[in-house]
């Protein structure tokens, strides 16, 4: 029996699922990324990370709203917060290289650091 080993495109699409399946799961993501760098790992890396800290913004911005219009308005972010999300996960499925529409372009240029 031979022992089967990971490409490293491999490794970097785990490291892009990975990433965005709970927080928990995106330190476990860079972790790996940091065992063997990949440029897909280290892009959903970033969009990850960037789709956690609006979420955590919005979250806050939530429970200090009055919950009238803003809370509505908040709401709304969420749900497509979580549609980004979804399309993340699809992408890094894809072993894709997309931004995400409207955040994803800032994520790329604000987290360029997480390499």
């Amino acid at each position: 029996m031979t022992e089967q080993i990971d490409s490293p495109r491999d490794q970097g699409k785990t490291v892009a699922i990975v990433s965005y399946i709970t927080f928990i799961g995106w330190i476990i993501a860079f972790i790996l990324h940091n065992n063997n760098r990949t440029s897909l790992g280290a892009f959903h890396l970033r969009q990850s990370a960037f789709l956690y800290i609006i979420g955590a913004a919005l979250s806050i911005l939530r429970r200090i709203s009055d919950n009238g219009a803003l809370g509505f308005l908040l709401a709304l972010a969420g749900i497509v917060l979580f549609i980004f999300w979804i399309m993340g996960i699809i992408r890094a499925l894809n072993s894709e290289e997309k931004p995400l529409p409207i955040i994803g372009k800032t994520a790329q240029d604000i987290l360029s650091g997480l390499k």
